[in-house]
């Protein structure tokens, strides 16, 4: 510490599949898609976040749209490292600086990760100028962020399902006692809805267009108390090759889910199953927590609480639940230190 601390900046960040968020002092200043656009002939990359992402799925063959993170993991590494320094120099309060600062970084790992893949995160930070690196697992940043006091000697249950990854984990004393990552999250649901699309309606939609169909009439359950309107879908017909349009409802789409929402489900089952029994029964009065941007599908609190018989509440502002815990550990490193991975 000392005379070169004010050339240090503190960022927190959450390295998400389908979104990055950055926190600077306190506050959220990126929340853009985890997309790049690369121009093939030079190598380049042309754009990232939300302008990376207009350009899904309209691009000719020069231009190659990737997306750094899969499962939660970086994949591209390359790619990943130039979408983090430009994340970083796009800060608005960084871009006055003559110089760029040295970076004390706080950065979120989903729990399944690998000793392998923790370097490949590692690394990515430390060549975009970190000069100290955290890492975090993501259910006890979701936990912080939601409000749970995490040192607390009680049971505490945590889903976060994000775009690559649903996290659950059961955390106590600052630590987490048993935890399941499983592959299916945001993405795969994306997924599920374009392969129903083809196969019910003979329709061909794009990735970006089944995303726009989950946000607005996605549901985990039939029965919903406000269902939304039905919704018109554009996209190429299968059969005649033209473009056509459909109506589809909430209805055929919580169908088109309810495969991958049951393997989430059973996740929970599972992870429950293997709770120490103390621990369970503080589960009991306390509930299940949900986070990230997958718990905002309509109706599947309310499915999860059938399955289990617990309450169950999602997070308010779910999306920034995990960057938000994030950046109270930053705030806090001496506090939270058993709970980073220096």
């Amino acid at each position: 510490m000392g005379f070169f601390d004010f050339l240090t900046e503190e960022i927190a960040i959450d390295l998400g599949t389908a979104n990055t968020l950055i926190i600077h002092n306190d506050k959220v200043v990126v929340d853009s898609p985890s997309i790049v656009a690369r121009d093939r002939t030079s190598g380049k990359i042309i754009a990232v976040g939300k302008e990376a992402n207009m350009m899904q799925g309209k691009t000719h063959e020069n231009i190659k749209t990737i997306r750094p993170l899969k499962d939660g993991v970086i994949a591209d590494f390359d790619a990943s490292e130039k979408m983090i320094s430009m994340f970083i120099k796009n800060i608005p309060s960084l871009k006055k600086k003559l110089f760029t600062p040295a970076l004390r970084m706080v950065i979120c790992i989903p729990s399944g990760i690998t000793e392998v893949e923790m370097r490949a995160v590692k690394e990515s930070a430390e060549r975009v100028n970190g000069k100290e690196v955290y890492l975090i697992h993501e259910p006890m940043a979701a936990a912080i962020g939601i409000g749970v006091d995490i040192m607390q000697p009680k049971g505490n249950m945590i889903v976060d399902i994000g775009g690559g990854t649903t996290e659950i984990a059961v955390i106590a004393l600052g630590g987490i006692v048993c935890d399941k990552s499983v592959k299916i999250a945001g993405d795969v649901f994306t997924n599920d809805i374009i392969y129903y699309m083809r196969t019910q309606h003979n329709l061909y939609v794009g990735e970006r267009t089944a995303e726009k169909i989950k946000i607005q009439i996605g549901a985990a359950t039939e029965d919903l108390e406000l269902p939304p309107e039905e919704m018109s879908v554009q996209g190429r017909d299968l059969l005649t090759g033209k473009p056509k349009q459909v109506q589809i409802s909430y209805r055929e789409i919580a169908k088109a889910l309810d495969k991958s929402i049951l393997r989430i489900e059973d996740a929970v089952m599972e992870t429950l199953s293997q709770t120490p029994p103390e621990l369970a029964a503080d589960i009991y009065n306390t509930g299940i927590y949900l986070a990230g941007g997958g718990s905002m599908l309509r109706g599947l609190d309310k499915r999860l609480s059938q399955k289990t018989d617990l309450p169950v509440y999602i997070a308010e502002d779910p999306l920034r639940a995990v960057v938000r815990g994030t950046g109270i550990t930053l705030k806090n490193l001496e506090r939270y230190k058993s709970v980073l991975i220096k």
